[in-house]
């Protein structure tokens, strides 16, 4: 591949899917600098496993399978160093108009409770999960994940009842 073409083909992804970049990096991270360093990674990732693409997989599932990848590791990495730092979860809400500061603070505090959720379930979970909140559908998630669509189904009903169980105080059994 030309570095012109891959460079006109990149950008053209970036635009239609860098969204699941962020979505991505924001679920496996704990601040907003962590968020950036991991999209960065993600971007350069992509940059670089762009000449693999062999076209079995439409764009955005290749990019959703880069990102995920990508974050996977990254954790897996940079874990000892998170591991000695205090979490700060950053949620930006904005308000729908006509709704009081006690609602407001309510849906904060619910959308902090779900980041701190998902970052206690496995990786493989995390990454269901992000998808399932991305409204990707079953057998867009299998071919992210490179699963079956039943498989998808079992995983994210158990997914489903670790959050529940983490959102409510309880232990999560991995």
């Amino acid at each position: 591949m030309r570095d012109d073409d891959q460079q006109s083909i990149f950008m053209s992804w970036l635009g239609e899917h860098g969204a699941a970049v962020m979505k991505v990096a924001r679920a496996y991270t704990l601040t907003s600098d962590e968020c950036q360093d991991l999209a960065q990674e993600i971007l350069l990732q992509a940059w670089r496993s762009l000449p693999n693409f062999e076209g079995k997989a439409s764009p955005a599932t290749w990019f959703y399978r880069v990102a995920l990848h990508t974050a996977m590791n990254w954790q897996r990495k940079d874990k000892p160093r998170r591991t000695r730092q205090q979490p700060l979860l950053e949620v930006q809400v904005v308000a729908p108009e006509g709704v009081d500061s006690a609602e407001q603070i309510q849906h904060r505090e619910t959308v902090e409770q779900l980041y701190k959720a998902i970052h206690q379930l496995p990786k493989a979970d995390a990454a269901l999960v992000l998808l399932y909140l991305d409204e990707l559908s079953y057998r867009e998630m299998a071919e992210v994940l490179g699963i079956s669509e039943g498989n998808v189904g079992v995983k994210l009903n158990r997914a489903k009842k670790a959050l529940s169980a983490l959102m409510n105080g309880k232990p999560h059994d991995s």
